[in-house]
């Protein structure tokens, strides 16, 4: 029988479990702001069911990483209900959330001044934050999807692509390893007898893309410790021309790293460059979890917040 003073003898006692002081202390977790606008993603590509589930699967983490998302998923090529195109998907957002606001005005003001939660952030927020699922910068596709913010008459704002970024270097070397390509840990006294001696970086987008990539590259070519050329897949004989100076230059083994997220390569295009260049290929990146991160990164820079992001690894 329990006691003024506590459980009788032999019962179990649950204390609470104390807060980790100074810099070990587990940060609050943070919620998308009462008001905030939604995160639209823009999938390029044709839509099928691999790219809803990669799209899915990346809004999914973004979701994960911050509590109360609205997130909703638009197709630059899309037009029906089951792919809806991304003007169509903008014009809703816009819609939603501004029953939202009216809901959470109503909500307050039945609460009163001292109870109620008024929206964090207000009617001159943007309607949505438009994040393209892009790897890199793409002049012609992103083109497109301003002309589908107008279309969508709504206040969405267009954030850039997902890179460079170190998590990206990140990914590109998780799927070298997985296809056999690279080592996985540089730390890790073994070694990949297919691990290759030279990288190239294939992207799509032209030459602004390839300058883009060429920054990752950099970071990838430090985590290997072999060289990286950044490539275009769409740019006749850019493939092939990265091929020959690696090769030059002393590189034996060369594998092809695709620095796409997957939706925006065209069909058969990776497999004819891999052919080209006379090497294998990794896979590309998909809904690697850094996508997701990156994807929510360009959204709450547009907000101002700073969701908890995890580190790249070593």
């Amino acid at each position: 029988m329990s006691t003024p003073t506590g459980p009788a003898p032999g019962l179990p006692v649950r204390m609470p479990r104390p807060r980790q002081p100074g810099r070990h202390r587990k940060p609050e977790p943070l919620a998308a702001p009462e008001g905030a606008p939604a995160l639209v993603l823009a999938v390029p590509g044709t839509p099928d069911a691999a790219s809803r589930s990669l799209a899915e699967e990346v809004v999914s983490i973004a979701r994960s990483e911050l509590p109360g998302l609205h997130a909703h998923i638009g197709y630059i090529d899309g037009g029906d209900d089951e792919f809806p195109a991304l003007s169509a998907v903008l014009s809703q957002a816009a819609a939603d959330r501004t029953a939202r606001l009216a809901r959470a005005t109503a909500a307050a003001e039945g609460a009163g001044e001292e109870g109620g939660r008024t929206p964090v952030i207000g009617e001159d927020a943007p309607d949505a934050v438009v994040v393209p699922l892009l790897a890199g910068p793409d002049s012609a596709l992103v083109r497109r999807i301003r002309q589908a913010v107008m279309d969508s008459r709504s206040s969405a704002e267009l954030t850039e692509a997902l890179g460079p970024h170190p998590l990206l270097a990140e990914a590109l070397h998780v799927r070298l390893s997985e296809a056999g390509l690279a080592r996985a840990d540089r730390a890790r006294l073994f070694t990949v007898a297919t691990a290759a001696d030279g990288i190239i970086l294939a992207t799509v987008g032209g030459e602004d893309a390839v300058q883009a990539a060429g920054i990752t590259g950099m970071l990838l070519a430090a985590r290997l410790a072999v060289p990286v050329l950044a490539a275009a897949l769409d740019v006749e004989g850019s493939i092939a021309k990265a091929a020959e100076e690696l090769r030059g230059s002393g590189s034996a083994q060369l594998a092809l790293a695709p620095y796409l997220i997957g939706p925006e390569l065209p069909e058969g295009l990776l497999e004819a460059a891999a052919a080209e260049a006379g090497c294998p290929s990794g896979e590309s990146l998909g809904a690697y979890p850094a996508i997701g991160r990156l994807v929510l990164s360009q959204y709450a820079a547009v907000l101002g917040i700073t969701p908890q992001q995890a580190q790249p690894l070593r």
